[in-house]
């Protein structure tokens, strides 16, 4: 694989991290009503049915948040900041789209900030009463977000070795 065709494909990791990111900072603002149309259409299907205690999780979930909302909406303020993380660690990633070999610390980050998602849901969650399918189902993030990330690492690597030749 030449200099460009590896840049290219390093392009392409980094990109599916940044959107990945992005829409999972935008979708973190509307959470309360993202759950009540979630739960809505859970409803509305056989995971009633297939999925009875996964549905009265987002359940419990939606009510919770419209009651928390209704009462207390500056809780929400919280995850306002977290989709605002989500957001801005999208754009660090910029600089490895630029220039990978120069920012390949930005890739070695994110690979060891998808590493402590899973100690992280499994600590919290515990701690929080969040049920293990559901951390699981975090932990994913993590799982899936590194695949990317460990492609882009090796291939930077491989394109700092032939810039060196």
């Amino acid at each position: 694989m030449d200099a460009r065709r590896t840049l290219w494909w390093i392009r392409v990791c980094i990109a599916v991290m940044i959107l990945g990111l992005f829409v999972s900072g935008v979708t973190a603002f509307p959470l309360r009503v993202e759950l009540v149309i979630g739960s809505d259409l859970l409803h509305a299907s056989p995971a009633v049915d297939w999925f009875p205690d996964a549905v009265a999780w987002v359940d419990r979930v939606a009510a919770a948040l419209v009651d928390v909302d209704g009462r207390y909406p500056f809780i929400s303020y919280g995850t306002d900041w977290l989709a605002y993380a989500h957001l801005a660690i999208a754009v660090v990633f910029i600089g490895p789209l630029v220039d990978p070999v120069r920012n390949i610390w930005v890739i070695q980050f994110g690979v060891i900030a998808c590493a402590g998602i899973i100690p992280l849901a499994l600590i919290a969650g515990g701690v929080r009463g969040i049920p293990l399918g559901w951390q699981l189902i975090d932990m994913s993030f993590g799982v899936i977000g590194v695949i990317p990330l460990l492609i882009a690492w090796r291939l930077t690597r491989r394109l700092e070795r032939m810039r060196s030749v």
